[in-house]
């Protein structure tokens, strides 16, 4: 059986070893390609990249981050992407009071201080039940060194730039799963809602005893919706 390509756009500060229990749990029926989201500091510049990476065609499944990179490469390349997860996302640009706390992390990393940032960010990202897991935490932390100061630096300043992708909703017409983390104080039910809301047909899902992170908080969850999601 040939195997469907998927790009996974991780989020902040993530990389493949966010979806390492999808991939694993999907090996015999997806080719997995994960995007690197550290190598632009606008969002049109990373959906660039992934597009010239990925196949010609590709299911393609986001968190976060990696949901703002999917909007964009919709909006580049619709004919080439057959279907979309969108998880623990926005679709609406950062307000002036996010901006301002990205602008304030951003200074702490220049000057230095980027050791102390992840695990602040985590304690806003994770269930409490997540965050008393060493084992998630380890995972997150580990994924943070890897994608170090400057990569961080990029980051913030891609996500604190991206465009209002609520316009661009109801263009999409390709098979749409939305979930998100029950307890997601970030990107909350609500402002995933909108998404689905606005999303011809899309498939909305909460999945309980997750926050923000929930492919790596609860990961069989996860993996169970994404084989749902290559069927539909």
């Amino acid at each position: 059986m040939e195997k469907c390509p998927l790009v996974l756009c991780p989020g902040l500060l993530n990389d493949a070893a966010l979806w390492r229990h999808q991939i694993e749990g999907l090996a015999e029926t997806v080719s997995p390609l994960v995007a690197d989201l550290t190598v632009a500091d606008t969002i049109a510049g990373l959906a660039e990249a992934v597009l010239a990476a990925a196949p010609p065609r590709f299911a393609l499944a986001g968190l976060s981050m990696g949901g703002y990179v999917s909007f964009e490469i919709l909006r580049r390349a619709p004919e080439r992407v057959e279907r979309l997860a969108l998880f623990d996302t926005s679709a609406r640009p950062d307000t002036a009071e996010s901006r301002q706390r990205r602008l304030d992390m951003i200074d702490i990393a220049r000057r230095g201080g980027f050791a102390k940032l992840p695990l602040q960010i985590l304690a806003g990202q994770l269930h409490a039940d997540s965050l008393r897991d060493e084992r998630i935490v380890g995972v997150a932390r580990a994924m943070a060194e890897r994608i170090g100061a400057d990569g961080f630096i990029r980051q913030q300043t891609a996500i604190m730039s991206r465009p209002d992708s609520r316009g661009d909703l109801a263009s999409i017409k390709i098979p749409t799963l939305v979930v998100c983390g029950r307890q997601d104080t970030l990107t909350t039910p609500d402002i995933m809602r909108e998404i689905a809301a606005g999303i011809p047909g899309a498939k909305f899902v909460l999945v309980d005893g997750a926050g923000h992170l929930t492919p790596l908080e609860q990961p069989q969850a996860v993996t169970a919706l994404l084989q749902y999601w290559l069927q539909i």
